[in-house]
């Protein structure tokens, strides 16, 4: 037996270490590849190209949110009441969502304080379901909104979204006027409402609530349109501009307020809140 041979055999039964799958994260924009801790303590914005990552509702609450914020319990609706099947069943497909994510649907709220200041804070979690908007997320969108105003708080809400939820069908849809009416109800009672535009934000979510904020924020480069740049394209027969339907586009055309970097919003959402909170009593 060759000293090779020898080497070999002896290194083939010392036991491996196994590796965590979840060590590394692949940037999606640059493909440079991060140390998912490294990552995660940078917000989840690529320290290469300054892409922002999606994130979950609890990382956004972590970040937005002073010490001492409180998940708000989540509004009961009724479930697949069309009785919709493709190729699973919506029952299989909400109880998949659910075991995989820490919130049982899409638009989760908390109240607490940005900066001192009293807020509501719903945020729309892309993970569940492509955040798609039902009735479960047009109810705690309504429930946030009913907070705000017990509270004399402003509602802010970070949207993330691929639309409405087929699943629902017309009851998927009716949840635009009913969002609508809810930021109306805000307006009324002299409260501002704040939205943060997150990637992507598309579909009956932009058309309806997404778009309504006295002051529209987007995280950089997150896509913001209805429909999709191929059928825009197609239908008009044109060729879209570079950047069309990205944060910095918006911004450009008026669309946007504000263009803020994750690592600034907020304190950025503090001086908003700033000028816009109700002024309190001498």
């Amino acid at each position: 037996m060759s000293w090779l041979t020898k080497v070999r055999n002896s290194l083939s039964r010392v036991t491996k270490r196994d590796t965590p799958d979840n060590l590394w994260t692949k940037c999606p924009s640059c493909s440079e590849m991060l140390f998912t801790k490294e990552y995660e303590e940078n917000l989840s914005v690529c320290p290469r190209c300054e892409h922002h990552g999606r994130i979950g509702a609890d990382a956004r609450f972590a970040q937005l949110l002073d010490e001492g914020f409180a998940i708000l319990p989540s509004p009961k609706v009724a479930e697949d009441p069309l009785k919709f099947r493709d190729s699973k069943k919506y029952p299989d497909r909400l109880k998949a969502a659910r075991a995989a994510n820490p919130h049982p649907d899409a638009l989760t709220n908390a109240a607490g304080t940005i900066g001192g200041h009293k807020v509501v804070l719903g945020v729309q979690d892309f993970a569940f379901m492509g955040g798609s908007m039902g009735m479960a997320v047009g109810e705690a969108f309504v429930t946030g909104a009913e907070e705000a105003i017990r509270t004399r708080s402003p509602y802010v809400i970070c949207t993330a979204a691929g639309g409405a939820r087929m699943q629902e069908g017309i009851l998927s849809l009716m949840q635009m006027p009913k969002t609508t009416v809810a930021t109306r109800r805000l307006k009324a009672a002299g409260l501002p409402y704040i939205v943060i535009l997150t990637d992507p934000t598309t579909g009956g979510v932009t058309a309806s609530y997404a778009m309504l904020g006295d002051v529209q924020i987007a995280e950089p480069g997150c896509l913001i349109g209805f429909a999709g740049q191929r059928v825009i394209q197609d239908t008009i027969r044109e060729k879209l501009p570079p950047g069309f339907q990205r944060a910095e586009y918006l911004h450009a055309h008026g669309m946007v307020d504000m263009v803020v970097h994750r690592k600034d919003l907020k304190a950025s959402l503090a001086t908003v809140l700033d000028f816009l909170a109700p002024a309190k009593a001498a």
